[in-house]
């Protein structure tokens, strides 16, 4: 397994239609990262990062796996922000993490990523060191 730390990001501020007057600590993506920093405590290779906003409101809620020279991808339409759901989230992260380019063979892929793809965004080159 490699020795990377994934991210998966969280719009915390997410929420869907059914809920226009939800608390902000009360929204679906905010229900979802508490859901999957539970989940994720104690597991090796994964950090959760709940953040403002990833600007896919039209696709809420949405997460995103981030690693170093691996390819970001931002995944939408999470209906489901239980316990479960943040289980099957952290496998397709360990899925993501032992990828060594971060890219999830489509058939390997559970149904929601397959359906829930909004970006994938490619690795950022390394930036050379300054010589001396």
């Amino acid at each position: 397994m490699p020795d990377t730390t994934v991210t998966i990001l969280v719009c915390a501020n997410c929420r869907r239609a059914d809920e226009p007057g939800e608390p902000r600590d009360e929204r679906s993506g905010a229900r979802l990262a508490r859901a999957l920093a539970a989940a994720a405590e104690g597991a090796p290779g994964v950090t959760v990062l709940p953040v403002e906003c990833l600007s896919v409101c039209k696709r809420p809620v949405t997460i995103g796996f981030a690693a170093p020279g691996k390819w970001t991808y931002v995944y939408g339409d999470f209906a489901e922000t239980t316990d479960a759901a943040a289980g099957r989230i952290l496998a397709a992260a360990e899925q993501y993490r032992a990828a060594p380019d971060g890219l999830i063979p489509w058939k390997e892929r559970p149904d929601a990523l397959k359906k829930g793809v909004v970006a994938r965004i490619p690795p950022i080159p390394a930036v050379p060191e300054a010589a001396e």
